[in-house]
């Protein structure tokens, strides 16, 4: 039986993670609106979600796209580079204006409902998502290609590989269908440093494997005498001077600050050096700037993966780039959590934007969990 598919995306999702901003909700800074659609980070994900889905050649299915660089212009793209003609219709639901704005993707989603959708598959983050729980609400299945800044709710999968992937188990009825929370934070408060994260409602997500990951898990003070433990392991055992450290966000790494005397913000990415801070909320930009200053230093990334979701780089802290990461190097990465944020995950995430990144990070990691205690993570 033909399964009709609709996928739409939202052309700034994920736009300001390098830029060191804590979304791109709406309205846009003036910079992004003068942008090329095809230097985006979400162009180039809705491309590899197109690219493995065209290479899956699935049967039975009807592809419906979103116009332009929404949709349409991206699987155009596709078509080209893979030498391919795909039969897809093109929704009557946008013009092709630019910027996009929300209403363009609102439409989009009811026109989805109109033509009778088995499935809306979207391209964006946390706002995103919050739009389509606002059209779809449990009409009809939805799954999220994760492509935010903020990518917090439990509809997206874990890289738009696996999102093709999941297409495709929905296709040849293997999937089973859960209610997954929309969640996001209140951007401004975000910017404050301070993180507030709601439950907006659910949405119905066709599940298979663990390609869906869950929502983001919120950990507390039961978790505090951990954490202390390893601030004060890395503040005798590893912290160095003449080492640059660069400090992703959360608690866990703004309480090794906190042990070194020095104030970190909560959410952003800092950068220590002598026992001082250098740098506050840097961005991508100005980490570069940073490492080509203090290039005859040793460098150290420490980052701690999210909870409920078990994400090292990517989600949250995408300042801290494919660039930087290589620079600093794979072995001068140290990723510390709390043994009650790993209990539940099977296995830590990496999904930097850059495939070939992603294959080398991945194996088997040590996580300093504790006063010279480590676990042994796998890294996929």
């Amino acid at each position: 039986m033909l399964k009709k598919i609709c996928f739409i995306v939202n052309p700034f999702a994920g736009a300001g993670g390098r830029l060191g901003w804590k979304g791109t909700d709406w309205p846009l800074p003036l910079r992004l609106k003068d942008k090329d659609p095809r230097s985006l980070p979400a162009y180039q994900r809705a491309k590899r979600f197109l690219e493995k889905l065209l290479s899956l050649k699935i049967e039975h299915v009807s592809l419906l796209v979103a116009p332009c660089f929404m949709g349409q212009m991206i699987l155009e793209d596709v078509e080209r580079t893979l030498g391919m003609d795909v039969k897809s219709t093109v929704l009557d639901c946008s013009s092709c204006k630019w910027p996009t704005t929300p209403d363009d993707t609102e439409g989009c989603l009811r026109k989805c409902l109109e033509t009778g959708a088995d499935l809306v598959v979207f391209l964006g983050g946390d706002g995103t998502a919050r739009l389509v729980y606002d059209v779809i609400d449990s009409k009809i299945p939805v799954l999220g290609v994760p492509g935010g800044v903020k990518v917090y709710s439990g509809v997206f999968t874990e890289s738009p590989e696996a999102a093709a992937e999941l297409v495709k188990a929905f296709i040849n009825g293997r999937v089973v269908f859960e209610e997954r929370p929309v969640l996001d934070i209140d951007e401004e408060m975000f910017r404050k440093n301070q993180l507030q994260v709601k439950t907006y409602g659910y949405l119905t997500v066709p599940v298979h494997g663990d390609k869906v990951v869950s929502g983001k898990a919120v950990y507390v003070s039961s978790v505090q005498s951990e954490i202390d433990e390893i601030a004060e392991y890395f503040k005798e055992e590893i912290y160095r001077d003449c080492t640059l450290y660069i400090i992703g966000p959360g608690s866990t790494t703004a309480r090794i600050a906190s042990v070194l005397g020095i104030e970190k913000t909560l959410l952003g990415v800092d950068i220590i050096h002598n026992k001082r801070i250098i740098a506050k909320d840097v961005n991508e930009e100005e980490l570069i700037e940073i490492l080509q200053r203090y290039k005859w230093n040793k460098k150290m990334i420490i980052v701690s993966p999210i909870g409920g979701q078990g994400f090292v780089f990517g989600r949250g802290n995408q300042q801290i780039s494919p660039r930087i990461i290589r620079e600093v190097g794979k072995e001068n990465i140290l990723v510390v959590s709390a043994p009650s944020k790993l209990k539940h995950l099977k296995k830590l995430r990496v999904d930097t934007g850059d495939p070939e990144l992603d294959r080398e990070l991945r194996g088997y990691i040590r996580v300093l969990v504790g006063y010279g205690k480590y676990k042994i993570m796998k890294l996929d």
